[in-house]
Parts: C-alpha cells; structure tokens; sequence
C-alpha cells in the first residue's frame, strides 16, 4: 500500500474532520480468511493515511458485535475486533494495537506472541479513537461500525520517528472476535499457519509512506 500524505489534518484535527478525510481514500479489503475451521467472513475494509501520525479507519459490517472491555490493555480481541501490527527498519520486533469496536486499546512491543515488551498507558493513551455503530432496525440485518484512530508517532516508543515521510515498513490489519457467536480470524495480507495465529510478522505486507 502507498500511505498518502493529508496535508489538511494533523494529529490535532476534529475527529469529525478526520473520518470525512479517510472517507475519501481508496478502502483495502480485509478478505483472506487463513483457517477454513473459521469461515465466517464479516465485511471489513480499511483506509490509512499520515501526516504528524497515523490516521487509520475500519469499516465493518457484521452479524453482531461485542464490546465489553473498556480499559486500556484489557483482552479486546475476544469482543469485535480490529487490529493493526506494523515494524520498521525490517526488525523482527514490532507493535500490535488492538482495537475493539468502542476504542478500548490493547498494544504492545514484541517479537512473537508470547515475548512482549509494554508499551506505556500514557502513550496508549495518547491514541484518538472515534466510534459509531449502526444498530440494525429489522431482523436478521447486520450490525455496522466505523472506527477512526489517530496514531500518534510517540505510541511507537522505541523507535526515534521524527517523520513517517519515506519510510517502508512491514505491517498487516485484522479483523476478530475470539468470544462472538461466530469466531472469525481475518486478515490483509495472507498468512499460512496450521492454526490461528496473527503474531507471524514474516507474513507482513509492505507499506510505504509516500
């Protein structure tokens, strides 16, 4: 993916402001379900762009949601889910943030699943998040939300980013939800693994922040 610049925006803009803007971006699909035993496939699409940060917005259409974490770290991946794990400098370490359909936050530093190094709340907490959620008004429709997030550059904390301009890095987007009525394990850049696992960073694809 080529990550535009959006001059018209800043980490400091109206979140109101920053939804239209990504509004205007080309959507990438979030499509590939990896684990047959999963095959329940909600509707996901995102948006990314940058400027002083990272702008990044989920679009997600699904039979029902869960949101019943609200503290930053809690386990956001058992309610509905979207995630987004990035490494620069092809390190093998990288940075996985958890979001569930409310903006609670879950992040961390690491190089596989269980070798975590944390990420500080008061930077997690510099996160902007903006969430509306459609309630369906007939039977059998399906849920829809939209997920806004600023990310500011001192979230990624051990690494020195004065700009984003130039940079190639390794990253991919999720989608989840361990503990909804249909699990489901989905992603934007394919990943071979006999069981479910999205902490497989040699499975990253390419973004450049152009």
């Amino acid at each position: 993916i080529n990550v535009s610049f959006i001059g018209a925006i800043n980490k400091d803009s109206g979140q109101h402001l920053i939804s239209n803007e990504l509004d205007k971006l080309e959507k990438n699909n979030i499509d590939n379900a990896p684990w047959k035993q999963f095959n329940y496939m909600p509707e996901v699409q995102f948006t990314i762009a940058y400027n002083d940060c990272i702008f990044l917005k989920y679009y997600v259409r699904e039979k029902s949601i869960r949101a019943l974490y609200h503290k930053t770290n809690d386990p956001v991946y058992k309610d509905s889910c979207v995630e987004f794990f990035v490494s620069f400098n092809d390190e093998p370490e990288y940075y996985n943030l958890e979001f569930n359909c409310v903006g609670t936050c879950l992040a961390g530093f690491r190089t596989d699943r269980t070798n975590k190094k944390t990420v500080s709340e008061k930077n997690i907490n510099k996160i902007k998040t903006r969430s509306i959620i459609t309630k369906p008004v007939y039977n059998n429709a399906e849920w829809e939300w939209e997920l806004t997030t600023v990310i500011p550059l001192a979230l990624f904390e051990f690494h020195q980013l004065k700009s984003l301009k130039n940079i190639t890095c390794k990253a991919n987007f999720y989608k989840c939800g361990d503990e909804l009525p249909e699990p489901h394990y989905l992603c934007w850049n394919n990943i071979i693994s006999d069981k479910p696992d999205f902490h497989l960073p040699e499975y990253f694809g390419i973004l450049h922040f152009i």
